[in-house]
């Protein structure tokens, strides 16, 4: 294997670690103490522990490995390569975390009072390493590689089997914990998928403007000079009035919004715009790859 190919996985495997590192600690650290749950695979695991008092670290590894061969069978070993590597770095830190928790080097989280605090760094801490894992490519397994493989072979969507597995379990959590603890998992889980969506889709975002005018090229004309942005000309016919047109497509930073809108009123008041939200932008005048 080249140089140039091991840093190129080095730089996604890192960031897994990196990831399920977090969520591993925010696992130990807020939610078990608190007696939270989570949903998928995970959610079993915390069942299990609450029930039998067996170690996460160990039913994570358990239940997923079965589940990581089976998805490997049928899905290919590319698509779900990095996932081994999430399910192998989950249960690591698991055991590790729970060691020094043992050893008393970490003291979790726990309250009797303010579990609302509790739930929001839990979803915040958890949000956080699993969009880390996501963004690079890898997952922790799990409810994931179901939902890959129903969506593969049945046609069912992702979304819909992850939702229907958290709250079936979730729901079967209510046998060991108050409800009162559900009502705050279904916090730290909003939390969460805000926190992953705001780590996949990028934590700069910028603006579309799509600009419909019969002075479509003097708007990009002035756009690009007052602006310095580039500007695309999109040719476009109207559907009433059967006329050929130009549509401006143009992307700005949040802080040009009201700048872009002036300049396009002072050449067509009466010009239709749309404006879009514009998430993880590359290239020249944003963010470099």
């Amino acid at each position: 294997m080249n140089s140039t190919k091991t840093f190129a996985i080095t730089k996604t495997v890192a960031p897994i670690l990196l990831g399920t590192a977090i969520y591993a600690f925010g696992l130990l650290y807020f939610i078990i103490p608190n007696q939270l749950m989570e949903g998928g695979v995970t959610g079993i695991t915390i069942l299990l522990n609450y029930a039998f008092q067996i170690p996460i670290f160990l039913t994570t590894l358990i239940l997923n490995l079965p589940l990581f061969f089976l998805g490997w069978k049928i899905l290919g070993g590319k698509q779900i390569a990095y996932t081994g590597v999430g399910i192998g770095a989950l249960s690591f830190f698991l055991w590790l975390f729970e060691r020094m928790i043992k050893s008393g080097w970490i003291v979790p989280f726990t309250t009797q009072n303010d579990f609302i605090l509790a739930s929001l760094y839990a979803g915040v801490t958890l949000g956080a390493g699993l969009g880390i894992v996501f963004r690079f490519g890898g997952t922790t397994g799990g409810v994931d590689i179901i939902a890959r493989i129903c969506g593969r072979n049945f046609g069912w969507s992702m979304g819909q089997v992850i939702l229907s597995i958290d709250i079936i379990i979730i729901g079967a959590s209510l046998l060991y914990i108050p409800r009162e603890q559900i009502l705050y998992t279904l916090v730290a889980v909003f939390i969460s998928s805000r926190v992953i969506d705001f780590i996949q889709e990028g934590a700069y975002a910028a603006k579309a403007f799509t600009i419909i005018s019969d002075h479509a090229p003097e708007i990009a004309d002035l756009i690009t000079v007052e602006m310095d942005r580039g500007v695309t000309l999109i040719p476009a016919i109207g559907a009433y009035s059967k006329q050929a047109k130009h549509m401006v497509y143009c992307v700005v930073s949040r802080q040009e919004i009201r700048r872009l809108s002036q300049l396009v009123k002072s050449v067509d008041p009466r010009a239709f715009v749309i404006i879009n939200d514009v998430h993880d932008v590359h290239g020249e005048g944003f963010r470099e790859t």
